[in-house]
């Protein structure tokens, strides 16, 4: 991995406690734009061996015992020539490991705090444990999720950990940075994923409130509806029509071939004409009818596996997918025009702690006691 990271946010060095999901996607956002990310890893969980994972690339690792005095004098140290702070601990830990927001902020009053939770930083539920799932069942995401007559259905782990979490983390990160050069001080960031998930579904609490929206699976949105759906073909693959509009309808329904269909504004008609559209898809396979919507705004797409869409037309084109070691990666989002390519390889061990402030003899001694990795 080269040395000289590159874009909008090169110069800026992040700490990344090590966590599960959220932390590291936070993590990663922030080094797929420049940011020099150094992943703090447990001691024997440090390798010489590069870590493949997606979402840490372009970071480097060391492992540090943070239980001793030692590993959280070092931590400080690494915290005094830090911009950043991801930490993914239930609340109170790290006080208790003297590395919380007072004990770094007294060597880094720059530091910018970032703490990644499920329930946040206080209220009843802040102590317990949780996952993606319980955090968009507090929310009332998870209530509309699913099909009408089902039971409600979490999409993966995707609202809560991921958008809800990670990606709100990294977003308040940039805020603080932003007004960091306002202020010259830090700030600490209280991103939990059950407020994230709820601000992802402003749309539809103000829809559910005013009657708009109505219970899961009956809305335009949410599979209730026929021109908003998925349809499954001949050879058991399966289309998303999205024809939301009328003119991406009429443009369906004509390459289709289709007459004399049930009114799609009348909602006591939507069975039916989810059953026509049904028996008419399984009639010819997934790619007949892409070649059939072809270059069409008929809004009707196949439903690509994961292999599929790392060749898809479209996908190529963009070069949405690169290759890293054999594995394919999606390229960082959002695009920044005239960002220069970031070096996206595998996390690799820093041996190198100088220009954190560890210099080399403290590192070495810090390795034979066992603190550092």
């Amino acid at each position: 991995m080269s040395e000289a990271r590159q874009g909008p946010l090169a110069g800026v060095r992040v700490l990344e406690l090590a966590g599960l999901a959220p932390g590291p996607f936070a993590g990663m956002m922030l080094a797929d734009h420049g940011a020099e990310v150094l992943r703090v890893d447990r001691v024997p969980a440090v390798t010489d061996k590069p870590r493949a994972d997606v979402m840490d690339r372009g970071k480097h690792t060391i492992g540090l015992d943070l239980k001793s005095p030692e590993g959280v004098a070092a931590f400080k140290e690494l915290a005094r020539n830090a911009d950043v702070v991801i930490e993914v601990f239930r609340p109170g830990v790290a006080e208790r490991l003297g590395i919380g927001p007072e004990d770094l902020h007294a060597v880094n009053p720059r530091l910018i705090y970032g703490r990644m939770t499920g329930w946040g930083q206080d209220g009843p539920l802040a102590p317990t444990a949780g996952h993606d799932i319980d955090y968009i069942a507090i929310s009332g995401v998870l209530s509309m999720l699913g099909r009408e007559g089902g039971k409600p259905t979490p999409p993966i782990n995707i609202l809560g950990d991921f958008a809800g979490g990670g990606l709100m983390l990294a977003y308040g990160v940039l805020l603080a940075l932003f007004e960091r050069e306002r202020t010259g001080k830090g700030r600490v960031i209280d991103a939990a994923m059950v407020d994230g998930a709820a601000i992802l579904f402003s749309m539809f609490y103000h829809g559910v409130q005013s009657g708009f929206w109505g219970p899961r699976g009956t809305n335009l949105l949410d599979t209730g509806a026929p021109q908003y759906d998925t349809y499954e073909t001949a050879d058991g693959q399966y289309l998303a029509v999205g024809s939301l509009e009328p003119q991406f309808w009429d443009a369906m329904v004509s390459l289709m071939g289709l007459t004399d269909l049930p009114d799609r504004h009348d909602r006591k008609q939507w069975p039916a004409l989810k059953a026509r559209l049904a028996e008419e898809f399984r009639q010819r396979t997934r790619a007949e009818w892409e070649a059939v919507f072809e270059g069409s705004d008929a809004c009707v797409s196949p439903v690509l596996s994961m292999a599929e869409a790392v060749g898809h037309p479209h996908n190529v084109a963009r070069g949405s997918f690169v290759d890293v070691g054999g594995i394919h990666h999606p390229r960082p989002a959002p695009r920044l025009l005239g960002e220069p390519d970031q070096d996206l390889s595998p996390a690799t061990r820093l041996e190198d702690l100088s220009a954190w402030g560890i210099p080399a003899e403290d590192a070495a001694k810090l390795r034979s006691q066992g603190v550092l990795g």
